[in-house]
Protein backbone atom coordinates (compact mmCIF):
# COMPACT_ATOMS: atom_id res chain seq x y z
CA UNK A 1 0.00 0.00 0.00
CA UNK A 2 2.93 2.68 0.62
CA UNK A 3 4.61 1.58 -2.28
CA UNK A 4 1.74 2.39 -4.45
CA UNK A 5 1.20 5.70 -2.67
CA UNK A 6 4.27 6.36 -3.21
CA UNK A 7 4.01 5.35 -7.11
CA UNK A 8 0.84 7.64 -7.82
CA UNK A 9 2.39 10.49 -5.86
CA UNK A 10 5.60 10.72 -7.57
CA UNK A 11 3.65 9.68 -10.90
CA UNK A 12 1.55 12.90 -10.70
CA UNK A 13 4.16 15.41 -9.72
CA UNK A 14 6.07 13.71 -12.99
CA UNK A 15 3.09 14.67 -15.04
CA UNK A 16 2.30 17.58 -13.82
CA UNK A 17 5.39 19.05 -14.02
CA UNK A 18 6.00 17.91 -17.65
CA UNK A 19 2.52 19.89 -18.63
CA UNK A 20 4.28 22.76 -16.50
CA UNK A 21 7.31 22.32 -19.01
CA UNK A 22 5.38 22.74 -21.74
CA UNK A 23 2.97 25.75 -20.65
CA UNK A 24 5.40 28.23 -18.78
CA UNK A 25 5.79 31.30 -20.13
CA UNK A 26 8.96 32.33 -18.87
CA UNK A 27 11.66 29.30 -20.07
CA UNK A 28 13.67 29.93 -16.63
CA UNK A 29 10.42 28.49 -15.23
CA UNK A 30 10.48 25.49 -17.71
CA UNK A 31 13.78 24.28 -17.24
CA UNK A 32 13.10 24.95 -13.38
CA UNK A 33 9.91 22.41 -13.67
CA UNK A 34 12.02 20.08 -15.66
CA UNK A 35 14.48 19.77 -13.18
CA UNK A 36 11.54 18.83 -10.72
CA UNK A 37 10.29 16.05 -13.26
CA UNK A 38 13.73 14.53 -13.47
CA UNK A 39 13.53 14.27 -9.98
CA UNK A 40 10.49 12.58 -9.34
CA UNK A 41 11.11 10.14 -12.18
CA UNK A 42 14.35 9.89 -10.26
CA UNK A 43 12.28 8.23 -7.31
CA UNK A 44 9.82 6.21 -9.92
CA UNK A 45 13.22 4.55 -10.22
CA UNK A 46 13.97 3.66 -6.86
CA UNK A 47 10.63 2.42 -6.32
CA UNK A 48 11.19 -0.41 -8.95
CA UNK A 49 14.67 -1.08 -7.56
CA UNK A 50 16.96 0.90 -9.75
CA UNK A 51 19.33 2.83 -7.97
CA UNK A 52 21.46 3.26 -10.60
CA UNK A 53 19.65 4.43 -13.12
CA UNK A 54 18.26 7.27 -10.42
CA UNK A 55 21.19 7.83 -9.48
CA UNK A 56 22.46 8.66 -13.16
CA UNK A 57 19.23 10.82 -14.27
CA UNK A 58 20.21 13.17 -10.97
CA UNK A 59 23.89 13.42 -11.82
CA UNK A 60 23.82 13.57 -15.31
CA UNK A 61 20.32 15.23 -16.34
CA UNK A 62 19.57 17.35 -13.57
CA UNK A 63 23.47 17.91 -13.01
CA UNK A 64 24.39 19.05 -16.43
CA UNK A 65 22.19 18.57 -18.85
CA UNK A 66 19.25 20.56 -17.21
CA UNK A 67 21.79 23.33 -15.63
CA UNK A 68 22.96 23.77 -19.06
CA UNK A 69 19.92 24.48 -20.30
CA UNK A 70 18.88 27.17 -17.54
CA UNK A 71 22.59 28.92 -18.33
CA UNK A 72 21.97 28.80 -22.31
CA UNK A 73 18.32 30.51 -21.57
CA UNK A 74 19.80 33.16 -18.82
CA UNK A 75 22.17 33.99 -21.43
CA UNK A 76 21.39 34.11 -24.54
CA UNK A 77 18.99 37.01 -25.57
CA UNK A 78 16.26 35.30 -26.87
CA UNK A 79 13.21 37.05 -28.27
CA UNK A 80 10.92 34.76 -27.10
CA UNK A 81 7.84 36.67 -28.22
CA UNK A 82 8.90 36.36 -31.74
CA UNK A 83 9.20 32.84 -31.68
CA UNK A 84 5.79 32.87 -30.27
CA UNK A 85 4.56 35.02 -33.27
CA UNK A 86 4.41 32.60 -35.41
CA UNK A 87 3.39 29.47 -33.55
CA UNK A 88 -0.34 29.87 -34.25
CA UNK A 89 0.50 28.75 -37.97
CA UNK A 90 1.66 25.24 -36.82
CA UNK A 91 -1.31 24.86 -34.49
CA UNK A 92 -2.87 22.70 -36.26
CA UNK A 93 -0.07 20.18 -37.33
CA UNK A 94 0.93 20.01 -33.80
CA UNK A 95 -2.29 19.23 -32.51
CA UNK A 96 -2.20 16.65 -35.68
CA UNK A 97 0.57 15.01 -34.04
CA UNK A 98 -0.16 14.73 -30.52
CA UNK A 99 -3.46 12.95 -31.66
CA UNK A 100 -1.51 10.32 -33.56
CA UNK A 101 0.84 10.26 -30.03
CA UNK A 102 -1.65 9.86 -28.12
CA UNK A 103 -3.21 7.09 -30.07
CA UNK A 104 -0.06 5.15 -30.18
CA UNK A 105 0.59 5.42 -26.43
CA UNK A 106 -2.84 4.65 -25.91
CA UNK A 107 -2.40 1.31 -28.33
CA UNK A 108 0.79 0.14 -26.12
CA UNK A 109 -0.74 0.57 -23.25
CA UNK A 110 -3.50 -1.55 -24.13
CA UNK A 111 -1.61 -4.12 -25.64
CA UNK A 112 1.30 -4.33 -23.18
CA UNK A 113 1.26 -7.50 -21.10
CA UNK A 114 3.66 -8.23 -18.39
CA UNK A 115 3.66 -11.95 -19.06
CA UNK A 116 4.37 -14.80 -16.59
CA UNK A 117 6.40 -12.41 -14.37
CA UNK A 118 5.25 -12.49 -10.62
CA UNK A 119 4.00 -9.32 -8.94
CA UNK A 120 7.25 -9.56 -6.34
CA UNK A 121 9.96 -9.79 -9.69
CA UNK A 122 8.00 -6.37 -11.08
CA UNK A 123 8.98 -4.26 -8.27
CA UNK A 124 12.42 -6.31 -8.23
CA UNK A 125 13.51 -6.65 -11.42
CA UNK A 126 16.78 -7.64 -11.01
CA UNK A 127 18.45 -11.66 -11.50
CA UNK A 128 19.79 -13.11 -8.33
CA UNK A 129 23.74 -12.73 -7.54
CA UNK A 130 23.68 -9.63 -9.28
CA UNK A 131 24.18 -6.13 -8.85
CA UNK A 132 21.66 -3.43 -10.03
CA UNK A 133 25.16 -1.87 -12.66
CA UNK A 134 25.47 -5.19 -13.27
CA UNK A 135 22.20 -6.35 -14.69
CA UNK A 136 22.12 -3.21 -16.25
CA UNK A 137 25.40 -3.63 -18.17
CA UNK A 138 24.88 -7.44 -19.16
CA UNK A 139 21.44 -6.28 -20.81
CA UNK A 140 22.75 -3.40 -23.18
CA UNK A 141 25.89 -4.77 -23.58
CA UNK A 142 24.55 -8.04 -24.77
CA UNK A 143 20.80 -8.29 -25.73
CA UNK A 144 20.60 -4.43 -27.23
CA UNK A 145 24.19 -3.24 -28.01
CA UNK A 146 23.38 -2.55 -31.63
CA UNK A 147 20.53 -0.62 -30.38
CA UNK A 148 22.81 1.16 -27.59
CA UNK A 149 25.23 1.73 -30.34
CA UNK A 150 22.56 3.36 -32.70
CA UNK A 151 21.63 5.58 -29.98
CA UNK A 152 25.13 7.18 -29.39
CA UNK A 153 25.63 7.47 -33.17
CA UNK A 154 21.87 9.29 -33.29
CA UNK A 155 23.05 11.36 -30.23
CA UNK A 156 26.73 12.43 -32.06
CA UNK A 157 25.01 13.30 -35.15
CA UNK A 158 22.52 15.82 -33.00
CA UNK A 159 25.34 17.25 -31.47
CA UNK A 160 26.88 18.12 -34.37
CA UNK A 161 24.24 19.30 -36.20
CA UNK A 162 23.39 21.80 -33.59
CA UNK A 163 27.12 22.57 -33.05
CA UNK A 164 26.75 23.53 -37.02
CA UNK A 165 23.21 25.56 -36.67
CA UNK A 166 24.26 27.87 -34.20
CA UNK A 167 28.36 27.99 -35.53
CA UNK A 168 28.17 31.67 -36.75
CA UNK A 169 30.95 33.33 -38.88
CA UNK A 170 31.85 37.02 -37.74
CA UNK A 171 33.35 39.22 -40.22
CA UNK A 172 36.44 41.29 -38.93
CA UNK A 173 37.67 38.73 -36.25
CA UNK A 174 41.04 37.56 -35.98
CA UNK A 175 41.75 34.02 -35.90
CA UNK A 176 44.83 32.78 -35.21
CA UNK A 177 47.01 30.28 -37.72
CA UNK A 178 49.20 27.36 -35.91
CA UNK A 179 50.92 26.88 -38.87
CA UNK A 180 52.00 30.26 -39.35
CA UNK A 181 52.88 30.87 -35.84
CA UNK A 182 55.22 27.09 -35.79
CA UNK A 183 56.92 28.20 -38.87
CA UNK A 184 58.32 31.57 -37.77
CA UNK A 185 61.86 32.07 -36.73
CA UNK A 186 63.81 34.63 -34.71
CA UNK A 187 64.69 36.81 -37.63
CA UNK A 188 60.80 37.07 -38.81
CA UNK A 189 59.87 37.39 -35.08
CA UNK A 190 62.33 40.30 -33.81
CA UNK A 191 62.94 43.33 -35.58
CA UNK A 192 65.69 45.67 -34.42
CA UNK A 193 64.99 49.41 -35.58
CA UNK A 194 67.19 52.73 -34.58
CA UNK A 195 64.72 55.33 -35.37
CA UNK A 196 65.71 58.90 -34.80
CA UNK A 197 64.43 61.08 -32.44
CA UNK A 198 60.87 61.55 -33.01
CA UNK A 199 60.70 59.51 -36.22
CA UNK A 200 58.68 56.91 -35.06
CA UNK A 201 58.80 53.06 -36.51
CA UNK A 202 57.26 52.11 -40.32
CA UNK A 203 54.88 48.99 -39.58
CA UNK A 204 52.70 47.69 -42.13
CA UNK A 205 49.70 49.30 -40.42
CA UNK A 206 51.83 52.83 -41.12
CA UNK A 207 54.16 54.88 -38.42
CA UNK A 208 53.99 54.85 -35.16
Amino acid sequence: MTQAFIFYLLAGVTVVSGLMVISARNPVHSVLWLILAFVNAAGLFLVIGAEFLAMLLIIVYVGAVAVLFLFVVMMLDVDFARLRSGAARYLPVGVLLGAILMVEMLLLAGAWSSGAIAEGARAAPRPEGLTNIQAIGTILYTDYVFVFQAAGMILLTAMIGAIVLTHRERAGVKRQDPARQAARTPEKAVVLERPLVGAGVETDGGVR
